[in-house]
């Protein structure tokens, strides 16, 4: 009894640790997708087809991505005139 309440105590440390699925190790991050068109390219093509396969995780990133190229940084590069046009 003695030996195997240290044992289980142990136990449920170690199961308490932070684990990470190996699925989300290896996934692009959405920096490295923008900088990337063609390989976002095939990515979104293959989100539109097998979504289930390659996962929301994935998926999602790719869609920021996207996103991130399209907006950009978020400045608007245009200024409007200070006197509008007269029609």
């Amino acid at each position: 009894m003695k030996k195997t309440i240290p044992f289980l105590l142990a136990v449920a440390l170690t199961a308490c640790g932070q684990s990470e699925t190996p699925r989300q190790a290896n996934l692009p991050t959405v920096e490295e997708l923008a900088s990337n068109p063609e390989r976002l390219k095939e990515l979104r093509q293959q989100c539109r087809v097998e979504r289930a396969k390659l996962g929301d995780e994935l998926c999602n990133r790719v869609a920021e991505a996207t996103r991130k190229r399209f907006y950009g940084d978020g400045t608007v590069p245009y200024t409007p005139p200070e006197n509008p046009p007269k029609f």
